[in-house]
């Protein structure tokens, strides 16, 4: 009965010390998991840019996260439009405020007027080898309405505004919340806009 006894408590020791080690295993992989989850990543991107568009060149899938903490200014464009020439103002806005934080992202439309009928590799093409632009583009989509691409959806929610025309402007901040909008008339060496642009890049 005593042998019996012994043998039960170290049954009962073994089988705890078992149970002990599977919880543990199980509250390591939990944590280790939660660490390196997507969704876990993406906590600090800003909502606004958790969102994936193929490049404009060669539809690699480019997920906007990685302009997290940038100031970004993001423009519809289009290739034969009164306002084409301001490609060349944007591109001069990214190479002089890139390295202080400043991303501008193209999102080429056919929405107005018809002005941008090419197709993803013509329309590089055409933005690099006539203005010179090196800022990141994206694939040709629709800006407004029920079928406007997700950032534009948002865009126009949080501005309370939907682009009016090619080269409608919204300038986010660092902290991925929309600062102002600016019109098609609106420049990329307008006063106003740059003043702006160049206040959200100071704040860190």
């Amino acid at each position: 009965m005593q042998f019996g006894s012994v043998m039960e408590r170290f049954r009962l020791r073994v089988l705890f010390v078992a149970a002990w080690g599977l919880c543990s295993a199980f509250t390591f992989s939990a944590q280790a998991a939660s660490a390196t989850s997507p969704e876990a990543d993406s906590s600090a991107c800003p909502v606004l840019l958790q969102k994936t568009f193929n490049r404009l060149q060669d539809d690699a899938p480019q997920n906007l996260c990685q302009y997290s903490g940038k100031v970004i200014l993001v423009v519809n464009t289009a290739s034969y439009c009164g306002f084409t020439s301001q490609y060349e103002g944007l591109e001069k806005l990214y190479s002089t405020y890139g390295s202080k934080g400043l991303v501008v992202l193209g999102f080429p439309t056919n929405d107005f007027g018809q002005q941008e009928p090419g197709k993803g590799k013509e329309i590089a093409d055409f933005c690099f080898n006539t203005f010179g632009v090196k800022f990141p583009m994206f694939e040709k989509s629709t800006v407004i309405g029920k079928s406007a691409n997700p950032l534009f959806t948002d865009l126009t929610k949080a501005s309370g505004t939907p682009p009016r025309w090619n080269f409608y402007k919204y300038l986010i901040g660092r902290d991925g919340k929309v600062i102002d909008s600016y019109t098609s008339f609106t420049t990329p060496e307008n006063g106003k806009l740059v003043t702006e642009l160049k206040k959200a890049l100071a704040q860190r």
